[in-house]
């Protein structure tokens, strides 16, 4: 998609293997809420997190997309003619982002709130170090209890990263795992309770810490998409400029569970005012 080759590719989002580098890339990546659009043939990570999204050139193939693939749960979108009302989660979260990523995102914010997006500022994910805690535990022991016979047999085979992952995971008891997953729809209640009570339509913040990391032995911290996917939320990351060496940055909308289409309605609004003035640091 990167490199302009085809306009659409799928991919698997656990983490934030859509999200982070569709941001790199300088493409859309589309990840819709969490089991919506069909897992069955993958070989699963972790189940109870795995999400099918993709990668477009622009918001507007990503919502034809979804409209061929997606298993329409919820109910109809309504009126989204309308711009939606933005909120920053204020907090340790935005912390993670990295100094280049963390300006960049606010010249994006500014830009936004110059093309008459209101945003707003709300207190959210001030447990986020449980939350990734939470999230790696989840992962490690779904990986293990799905992997157990392929790995019985063929330790050796497996990447010495997804080894150690699984390796924690067969020490994690079934009363651990179930509680962690009691946390991640606890987490999803809790974003959409302060939707609610803030009148919010979407949530914004950095698609990735900051640039695309040099060399091939490391793809990148997903630290900026892990809440989002914890909580099965939908989310579009989108262009927007880039920094300072011609490097791609993005930012990320989450939504409302079950609400793709509202989110894939105003995307493409809000990828109309990024590409006004793609912001880049000076």
């Amino acid at each position: 998609m990167g490199a302009g080759l085809c306009p659409l590719a799928l991919g698997t989002q656990t983490i934030g293997s859509v999200s982070r580098p569709a941001a790199f890339c300088g493409v859309v990546g589309f990840k819709p809420t969490y089991g919506t659009v069909s897992a069955e043939g993958l070989i699963p990570l972790s189940p109870s997190l795995d999400h099918v999204g993709w990668f477009t050139p622009d918001v507007a193939l990503a919502a034809a997309v979804a409209t061929a693939v997606r298993r329409p749960l919820g109910p109809a979108p309504g009126d989204e003619s309308a711009r939606p009302v933005l909120a920053v989660p204020t907090g340790p979260y935005l912390d993670r982002a990295d100094e280049v990523g963390r300006r960049h995102f606010e010249r994006a914010r500014e830009g936004l709130t110059a093309a008459g997006y209101e945003i707003r500022e709300v207190a959210a994910l001030a447990d986020i170090d449980q939350i990734e805690q939470r999230h790696t535990l989840i992962v490690a022991a779904e990986a293990a209890r799905v992997h157990a016979d392929w790995y019985a047999r063929n330790a050796e085979l497996y990447e010495a990263r997804t080894r150690d992952l699984i390796e924690q995971g067969r020490e994690i008891a079934d009363d651990e795992l179930g509680a962690a997953l009691i946390g991640r729809a606890r987490l999803r209640r809790e974003l959409t309770a302060a939707m609610n009570d803030h009148g919010i339509d979407l949530w914004l913040s950095p698609a990735a810490k900051g640039p695309a990391p040099a060399g091939l032995d490391y793809t990148g911290d997903p630290v900026m998409n892990r809440p989002w996917t914890h909580a099965g939320l939908p989310t579009l990351a989108l262009p927007a400029g880039t920094d300072e060496e011609g490097l791609p940055l993005g930012i990320q909308l989450a939504g409302r569970w079950d609400r793709d289409e509202a989110l894939l309605a105003w995307g493409r609004g809000i990828e109309e005012a990024l590409g006004e003035e793609t912001p880049g640091d000076e």
